[in-house]
């Protein structure tokens, strides 16, 4: 075979097939197991896009405690930060079950631990210890010694608490809890364990499963939008992540059958703007935000942009809202648009400081796990 032919692994009925590499233009429509094929798409570029927007959204909630308070709600009925979670799961689920299905439960279970746990560990200990006992009104002694203080780490590692406060931190801040995305973490561990359960079940290469678990998380938000359109935002959310999630799992499942055009993310687009005030709408929004982002994701038209060699996003994630409630702390007069450019210079810079650090090398961990696995013993 020539090196343009590559093998894609368990795409269709859980057969290898031989796939020709997509080379067609912006107005092409691959399918997506076409666009999948080698290592050239915009998964890591779009993550980063993300987690910057998720900062840039904060940046104004920071301020005024009134997390619509940004422009982008008026026009969708979502912050710009909500949009990007969004865009998290539907990745996570097109590339957390390709990771199960061709590397088998072993590489997935530690890939997921990897590269959840050492990051999230070491942002909790650093907001906990170091930046709060530096910007507690208690003194560095008293609040080191304070039960809350550790509260706030066994909580954040535990059960994903974002709304845990720390003793005399941000006390004059409209919000006082210092890691204010945590939270999503919960959802992203609950679909992980599913994906783990489901695949050691044997049931991962099931399209059947895979369509029907999307069928039913989309009634389920078409009812729930219908009969109770002003339910508490935590039970949408409860069915909007995982619906994103199994929309991206589902990408990835029925790849050789789907295919991403342009034409077909305009009609949907449309379509969201003719249900904008109907109770299909929320359902409409996610799953054409889902066909969009895989769109953007294996088409090549943002390939003009280098791919990150750095998957910074993670600590982008996890240390903009720590570093945007202390800025904001220490220049309590200064607008969101002033201190949006430090808050996203600092976190960038953290992000990278803790992919290199942290997240990287708890990585390499998996692979000197799996060599040693593997490795023939002796006779």
């Amino acid at each position: 075979m020539t090196s343009r032919i590559e093998r894609v692994g368990a795409v269709q009925a859980g057969e290898a097939v031989a796939v020709e590499p997509w080379r067609g233009g912006l107005l092409g429509a691959p399918t997506v197991t076409e666009a999948s094929v080698g290592r050239a798409n915009n998964f890591n570029l779009l993550r980063l896009v993300m987690a910057v927007a998720v900062v840039v959204s904060h940046g104004f909630s920071v301020i005024t405690g009134n997390v619509h308070d940004e422009p982008l709600t008026a026009a969708t009925g979502y912050t710009l930060g909500e949009h990007a979670v969004n865009g998290f799961f539907v990745i996570s689920g097109f590339l957390v079950t390709m990771s199960f299905d061709r590397r088998g439960w072993l590489d997935y279970a530690l890939a997921r631990v990897l590269r959840i746990a050492p990051g999230l560990i070491v942002a909790t200990l650093m907001v906990g210890l170091v930046l709060g006992a530096a910007l507690s009104s208690l003194g560095p002694f008293r609040y080191l010694a304070d039960a809350g203080t550790w509260k706030f780490v066994v909580q954040t590692l535990s059960t994903y608490k974002s709304n845990t406060v720390l003793p005399g931190v941000f006390e004059n801040n409209p919000f006082r809890f210092p890691m204010g995305t945590v939270w999503t973490l919960k959802y992203e561990v609950i679909c992980y364990a599913a994906v783990f359960v489901i695949g050691a079940l044997g049931l991962l290469r099931s399209r059947r499963l895979a369509l029907g678990l999307l069928l039913s998380l989309t009634a389920a938000l078409l009812l729930l939008d219908w009969l109770q359109p002003e339910a508490a935002k935590g039970l949408q959310t409860a069915v909007r992540l995982p619906l994103l999630f199994t929309a991206g799992a589902v990408f990835y499942r029925f790849g050789g059958s789907i295919r991403l055009s342009i034409l077909a993310a305009m009609f949907m687009i449309a379509g969201v703007v003719l249900l904008r005030h109907t109770f299909a709408y929320n359902t409409a929004l996610f799953l054409t935000e889902a066909y969009c982002l895989m769109w953007l994701a294996l088409v090549p038209v943002s390939r003009l942009i280098p791919e990150p060699r750095d998957d910074i996003s993670y600590g982008v994630y996890l240390y903009g809202w720590p570093i945007q409630q202390a800025l904001h702390a220490l220049f309590p007069l200064a607008g969101a648009l002033v201190l949006l450019a430090p808050a996203l210079a600092l976190t960038v810079l953290v992000g990278f400081v803790s992919w290199r650090m942290i997240e990287k090398p708890a990585l390499n961990i998996k692979r000197r796990i799996l060599d040693r696995r593997d490795r023939p013993r002796p006779i």
